[in-house]
């Protein structure tokens, strides 16, 4: 089995180094090879390794003693013992110094290629995992990218052409047309699906950490900077970047990216020390870039190397063949999270649906579905279930409300807070839309039976 991995050899005996080099370049691995701590240090601050075999006794040196070192300048980083002097304790010992493996000498090369193959399984599939608890939390229900609209069939296809090169890419669109969702399926495509995907979600940042979360610093870089920290580029090693909303950038962290995606390079915060950085980089953004370079807010230097190909997600309202078919994607799914029995939308629902805008497009239409599958007391729901007005022409029901007719101002304010608590993404941000606090709206959705 061939597979992308990077080795890094710390140990004193050269015939030791070529023997575990040539075993996992059969494989396919990049391996470098130091004979002192002091080298192997220095290579784990150029670079990110996805796994180290360590001598245990680096002639005077003891390998314990540099696996804490190791550890500390890459986390996580598998490391696997290897020594002529194999004892339990030593092995015990590694293992509590945080090795993953052990490996006597003499060993065989199906013994260092099945150590390492095993290392780095383990970590790929831990970060697997994490991701995938990160999606769920992230994007629960989220859209299928299947689609009835021949325009968004072309632009999916545009997309996957996209996904298998290895170029910046730009997403831009409105928010809640799922940017977000979009680039971690273009990484699921690429070269790259198998190496890390990291999201930095840039509005989240103070302008003084923006530098600090992408680069890294080095203990005593700022005030609070405690110790080494590495950053998001180191983390993404292999793989992906995405910088959701990335006009919010600092100044300091733009000038920081334009020089990463000229040349790969970065520095940490407060430390000097050129490194290097395999990553791709996928940004988002719902602003007009070209108006934020204008007012000076943004530099137009990096909007060029980030503009490289652009790829701008349609609103929901210009996808009408799928509005109904992703609601029910919704619906199928939160019906199962609830625990209810199958719900369906009436026809004047799949109508209503079809008639509104959206304007917070996918995000919105989630959420309302979310709630109507939580809050609806009937399983064939209806408009008002999901805060939607009859569709136009229905006579079935009383007729919508709408500002200036003949309705009771209980009746429009019964409208009004339907609407922003479907389309706003939280239960708190409709309240602050409306300009009340979260206990008052609660208390008004039961006295107009929306809760």
């Amino acid at each position: 089995m061939k597979w992308a991995c990077s080795a890094l050899i710390l140990d004193d005996d050269p015939g030791v180094r070529q023997s575990i080099r040539l075993c996992l370049e059969v494989d396919g691995a990049r391996v470098l090879g130091v004979g002192t701590s002091a080298g192997a240090l220095e290579a784990l601050e150029r670079s990110r390794f996805d796994v180290v075999f360590l001598d245990l006794w680096l002639k005077a040196e003891s390998g314990l003693a540099v696996l804490p070192e190791i550890l500390r300048c890459q986390p996580g980083v598998p490391i696997i013992v290897i020594t002529a002097y194999a004892s339990y304790e030593s092995a015990v010992e590694a293992m509590k110094l945080g090795a993953v493996d052990y490996l006597p000498k003499p060993f065989t090369p199906e013994q260092v290629r099945n150590a390492a193959r095993r290392a780095v399984s383990e970590t790929l599939l831990k970060r697997q995992l994490s991701e995938l608890r990160e999606r769920i939390d992230e994007s629960e229900g989220e859209l299928v990218f299947e689609t009835h609209d021949p325009a968004y069939h072309a632009f999916l296809q545009t997309v996957q052409r996209v996904a298998v090169s290895d170029s910046v890419v730009l997403l831009r669109g409105e928010s809640g047309t799922g940017k977000n969702v979009l680039a971690r399926w273009i990484r699921d495509r690429s070269r790259r699906a198998e190496r890390p995907f990291v999201t930095v979600h840039c509005p989240m940042l103070s302008s003084d950490l923006m530098s600090s979360t992408l680069f890294g610093h080095c203990r005593g870089a700022f005030t609070g900077a405690v110790a080494d920290a590495i950053g998001k580029v180191e983390e993404a090693e292999g793989g992906t970047l995405f910088l959701d909303e990335v006009g919010e950038l600092s100044a300091d962290a733009q000038a920081r990216l334009l020089r990463f995606l000229n040349d790969r390079t970065y520095e940490r915060l407060g430390d000097a020390k050129e490194r290097r950085a395999d990553v791709r980089i996928i940004a988002a953004t719902n602003r007009p870039l070209e108006n934020e370079v204008k007012a000076g807010r943004f530099r137009e230097d990096l909007f060029f190397r980030l503009n490289v190909i652009t790829l701008t997600l349609p609103p929901l309202r210009d996808r009408p063949q799928d509005i109904v078919p992703l609601a029910t994607h919704y619906l199928r799914f939160f019906e199962r999270r609830q625990g209810r029995r199958p719900l369906a939308f009436s026809p004047r629902c799949q109508t209503a649906l079809m008639s509104y805008s959206w304007p917070g497009n996918l995000r919105e239409l989630r959420n309302a579905v979310e709630r109507a599958a939580i809050l609806a007391p009937n399983a064939m729901l209806e408009p008002e279930d999901l805060g939607l007005a009859a569709p136009p022409g229905d006579t079935s029901r009383a007729t919508a409300v709408a500002l200036g007719g003949d309705f009771s101002l209980e009746e429009i304010e019964r409208e009004h807070i339907a609407r922003v608590v479907a389309r706003a993404p939280s239960f708190e941000a409709a309240a602050k839309i409306l300009g009340i606090d979260a206990t008052t709206l609660q208390r008004k959705r039961k006295r107009y039976g929306l809760a």
